[in-house]
């Protein structure tokens, strides 16, 4: 049956909803609901009845259940890494390790290297980041908007860039569930290591953050800020800890995934079967037939196990105290999974409402194959913006830009995740209300709407940069 322009209802209302309200959970149900209101002869109560049937159906699937349970679970390290003194005991360390740094790009660099290197998740690589650079940059006379942008800058574009995290498991599971439904072809890992090449704004941002180090160079109102900028002597937090009660967890998940991927891809077999085969070879061979899914979920299980028998054995955490961590985290991610399950769901709905199919035809002739990548871009930068989401952007316009870009022809869809990703990190990173943005603030102890105004102008440039990049790619590749 063909729903023509109604095909459009659910994705477009849940888009508007989202932009509107700032509810993207909310706004992904209307969506959702919508859509079954259209399949089923526009009955409310089979409608209704629809759409719980359908996100129950989505847990037979073995990998959409493992990406929930991950997410959760992922919530549960970091609170534990946190709560156990972890965090606190790295920003010690580092602390004491400040002597060696005589200048503000000393400073700085710090706060971007630590962005680098704890990519498992953004949040806590902007609090580490701040935390820890902020005396320095404080004592040399940096403003803490200029660090509040280097902790939101090396936050997401390095998570989405090293997808060995929860990151990764989301935009895997999006892309698996358009591989499931049979909108494309192809190992879901695989097209999300091909897109990071494509991920400009991502890529753009670190190599702008490190210039803005390096030569000073500021414009706008961060110049301003810098200029303003005094020495504070100010005071590191008293808070004791130990840094490998965070390292150690986070390392644990770190080394299981490829881990997994080795595992999941076959890789005895690819190894025994084809000893003569380059290791370059053989390592895309068992990355593409690997499990992204199965490799995170696993990973965070194994990760959560290593820190429950750590923890105990140095007596920082009971039994007791660890449950009681473990609990307060995965509930901390509740909100991120009901977004994933409904996105899934809606996916599935624009699937059988044919909606890529029509946006091509009605688009026709009048907008290029090589122009897609750019407009998705610029659609999930207002998304993100509006909403001050990137996970949830990424939910809304995965499914959308997969089939859209099928069916007006756009044949390199790494591109097209790339765009997906990008447009809802620039997006993030430009809006008041994003976490991220908060966060950094928060961890630089800067005024929130100083550091959303001092980094807007940079942000702006790289996502220009970017969308022109997405249109000479379009074409190119």
């Amino acid at each position: 049956m063909e729903y023509g322009l109604l095909s459009l209802l659910p994705p477009v209302l849940a888009i508007v909803l989202a932009i509107a309200t700032r509810n993207v959970v909310m706004s992904l149900f209307i969506g959702l609901f919508a859509g079954q209101f259209i399949t089923h002869d526009y009955s409310f109560i089979s409608a209704f009845i629809a759409v719980f049937d359908g996100i129950v159906a989505l847990f037979s699937e073995g990998w959409i259940t493992k990406t929930l349970i991950f997410a959760l679970l992922v919530g549960s390290i970091l609170r534990l890494v946190v709560s156990s003194g972890g965090v606190d005991g790295f920003v010690q360390f580092l602390t004491e390790k400040e002597k060696g740094i005589k200048s503000k790009r000393g400073a700085l660099l710090l706060a971007y290297i630590i962005g680098i290197i704890i990519f498992i998740e953004s949040s806590i690589t902007s609090l580490v980041a701040g935390a820890a650079a902020r005396p320095l940059t404080d004592r040399f006379g940096v403003s803490r908007e200029k660090l509040a942008y280097v902790c939101d800058s090396t936050s997401a574009p390095v998570c989405s860039l090293i997808p060995l995290n929860a990151w990764g498991a989301l935009l895997i599971a999006l892309i698996t569930e358009q591989v499931s439904s049979g909108v494309i072809t192809g190992n879901p890992t695989s097209l999300l290591l091909q897109s990071i090449p494509f991920n400009f704004y991502s890529i753009l941002t670190l190599v702008f953050v490190l210039y803005i180090i390096f030569t000073g160079n500021d414009f706008g109102p961060m110049k301003q800020a810098e200029l303003a900028a005094k020495p504070i002597d100010s005071q590191v937090s008293d808070a004791k800890g130990n840094m490998w009660y965070m390292l150690l967890p986070l390392l644990v998940l770190i080394l299981m995934m490829p881990i997994g991927l080795f595992f999941t891809g076959d890789g005895l077999n690819v190894l025994s079967n084809h000893p003569n085969i380059p290791l370059s070879d053989a390592f895309f061979q068992i990355m593409k037939n690997g499990s992204g899914s199965t490799s995170v979920f696993y990973a965070v299980i194994v990760s959560l196990f290593f820190s429950f028998f750590y923890y105990l054995i140095s007596r920082v955490m009971s039994v007791n105290t660890w449950f009681d961590n473990f609990y307060k985290g995965a509930a901390d991610m509740l909100p991120i999974v009901m977004i994933l399950v409904l996105a899934f769901a809606i996916g599935s709905v624009t699937k059988s409402l044919d909606t890529g199919n029509y946006l091509a035809s009605i688009t026709g002739n009048s907008l290029s194959p090589a122009v897609v990548p750019m407009v998705i871009f610029i659609l999930s930068s207002i998304i993100a913006f509006s909403t001050g989401t990137s996970w949830g952007t990424f939910s809304i316009m995965m499914p959308i830009a997969i089939a859209f870009s099928i069916a007006a022809g756009t044949n390199n869809l790494p591109l097209v995740i790339a765009a997906v990703i990008s447009g809802g990190i620039f997006g993030d990173h430009c809006s008041p209300i994003s976490d991220t943005t908060i966060i950094s603030a928060m961890a630089s102890k800067c005024d929130h709407i100083s550091h959303v105004n001092t980094q807007l102008p940079y942000a702006l440039l790289m996502g220009v940069v970017s969308a022109v990049f997405f249109l000479i790619a379009g074409f190119v590749v």
